[in-house]
């Protein structure tokens, strides 16, 4: 169930990229976790990071959009808080039921299908706009 990295998915602004590959490795991380029945601590340290680790992405990617004027800077971040809303519902889920089946397949659909998808349309034209602005 591994979510992959894949080079078509860059938006050509190195520091959000890598942070974008370092969310697909924590992703799988706690995939594994889960489909290998490993303890409730672990895939919960997993859940403790991303929870962090979106909050710190969203925010670089929400100065560098302030910073240059992104026209679309408010439908993004409505995406990021909206993300970050459904990864909380994750968590307290995880939190009453554990590392279930139905809790893999929750993951799948709010992250990593979510993941994906905003960084293959949203986060893409986010990363032309800044092409000629961002030094990386």
């Amino acid at each position: 169930m591994a979510v992959l990295w894949r080079n078509d998915l860059s938006i050509g602004v190195e520091a959000i990229d890598n942070q974008h590959k370092e969310l697909f490795n924590r992703i799988n991380t706690l995939l594994d976790a889960c489909t290998q029945g490993k303890g409730a601590e672990e895939v919960g340290s997993v859940i403790k990071f991303l929870e962090e680790y979106v909050v710190v992405h969203f925010n670089h990617e929400q100065s560098l959009m302030t910073k240059y004027n992104y026209p679309e800077y408010e439908a993004h971040k409505a995406m990021h808080i909206k993300f970050v809303e459904d990864f909380s519902k994750l968590k307290q889920q995880f939190e009453k039921e554990g590392a279930t089946i139905n809790f893999v397949i929750q993951t799948n659909q709010v992250v990593v299908d979510w993941l994906v998808n905003h960084i293959s349309r949203v986060d893409k034209k986010l990363g032309a706009f800044l092409k000629d602005k961002v030094v990386s």
